[in-house]
């Protein structure tokens, strides 16, 4: 099989761009189409995706998920990004910049249940499947194909369609030989997307950034441009031991990756680790205010650290202590994952406001469910995330050169308010 056709699933061992049993364009066509094993699937705009779903009416116009004027943007719907409204980015400059968008609250307990049903019909094919949110896993389909009738592309075409069909929410899939390539391939055709990468990856990969590769993060991306890898090319050029000579086991790892070679399995028992950052404070603290001047630098210490470990995380976790003891968390997950203090500060902040009209004694801010941060490498806009991104490495390269206290962020970092 070199060729299958999204709509009707006719079959073809030629390389076709159109079926010929329905006309349709909607072919998938590759050398190893019927080789490859591993897949990442990823639902579109998902939360946003959810709410047309159960409102019509919004199916045409530009739907945010989030808070209140004061809130941040959990998940916008494609027609929203259009006006550059992104996940994380607060809801004022989002209206600011998207002024007829609907704005409707996040009822988690409704996303969690169409995740349940659409995860439920992948394990049906499969218990290799890795999770990394409400709404994205790696699928590993290895020798399933006389179980369920057919190699792995077939399967995930006729998944996609039931994941339509039965829930009325669309998905990307990404199909390769390992984990890197699939969530790359997942990407490049959002939304109701299906991509494939075989053979082709190094060539596909070479000019792109370092910063595809998972575990490269904005400083490490920025040590390697100025070493001078700047492109995945550059570094599939260079001699391995070189590599393992300046970055230790991890230069063995990108020159791995380079070659678009990833040897990670799909674990579905895998446990994403979390990060935090609290304080105590001398004296119990009530005001708003205080708190949030409390909070603020704990964000920048956290996605300092996120950002050079190379890591990113939808879910943030907002912890105080009150003046009892009592320990109270509060979270929120994401759209898309985030590593700058600004997306963390606004999440936070939302998550206090409800808390507040009682003395703390702490406060601390977490990331759950951390994962590699990966740069998207096919996105039509830069999102708000990306942009504040780029002021906060340059500031970690400053603060790295002259000290911590070189750099001061201001309020307007912070998202307002």
């Amino acid at each position: 099989m070199k060729s299958i056709c999204r709509d009707c699933l006719r079959t073809d061992d030629r390389i076709v761009a159109r079926c010929p049993a329905c006309g349709s364009r909607r072919v998938l066509a590759h050398d190893e189409l019927a080789a490859l094993t591993i897949a990442h699937l990823d639902c579109d705009a998902f939360y946003a995706s959810v709410e047309k779903r159960d409102r019509p009416e919004l199916r045409d116009l530009p739907v945010i998920v989030g808070g209140g004027k004061r809130g941040v943007v959990t998940t916008a719907c494609y027609i929203a990004r259009l006006y550059g409204v992104g996940s994380a980015q607060p809801m004022f400059k989002a209206l600011k910049a998207c002024p007829d968008a609907v704005v409707v609250k996040p009822d988690f307990a409704k996303y969690k249940a169409a995740s349940a049903q659409i995860f439920g019909a992948v394990r049906e094919l499969t218990p290799l499947v890795q999770t990394l949110s409400l709404d994205e896993a790696w699928i590993d389909l290895s020798g399933t194909e006389r179980l369920n009738g057919g190699p792995p592309v077939l399967q995930l075409v006729r998944l996609q369609q039931r994941i339509e069909r039965d829930t009325g929410l669309t998905v990307s899939i990404g199909l390769a030989g390992n984990r890197f390539l699939a969530k790359i391939a997942s990407e490049l055709d959002k939304p109701r997307g299906f991509s494939v990468i075989g053979s082709e990856a190094p060539p596909l990969l070479a000019p792109k950034s370092v910063r595809v590769l998972p575990g490269v993060g904005p400083v490490f991306g920025k040590t390697l441009q100025s070493d001078g890898y700047a492109t995945v090319g550059d570094l599939a050029a260079a001699d391995v031991r070189d590599l393992v000579r300046r970055y230790g086991e991890h230069g063995l790892r990108l020159h791995e990756l380079a070659h678009g070679r990833d040897a990670r399995s799909v674990d579905p028992g895998h446990e994403r680790k979390g990060m935090s950052a609290e304080t105590t404070f001398n004296d119990d603290l009530t005001a708003a205010a205080d708190l949030e001047a409390e909070l603020w630098p704990l964000c920048e210490k956290l996605a300092a650290k996120a950002r050079r470990d190379g890591v990113a995380s939808r879910v943030v976790v907002l912890k105080l202590r009150r003046a009892d003891f009592r320990i109270v968390t509060r979270r929120i997950t994401l759209s898309e994952p985030v590593q700058t203090a600004r997306a963390l500060f606004a999440a936070g902040r939302d998550l206090l406001r409800p808390e507040l009209g009682r003395p703390y004694r702490l406060i601390g801010i977490g990331m759950a469910e951390v994962g590699e941060a990966v740069d998207a490498p096919s996105a039509l806009f830069e999102s708000p995330e990306a942009r504040v991104l780029k002021t906060e490495t340059a500031i970690d390269a400053l603060r790295a050169k002259f000290g911590a206290a070189a750099v001061v962020a201001g309020r307007a970092l912070k998202g307002g308010g």
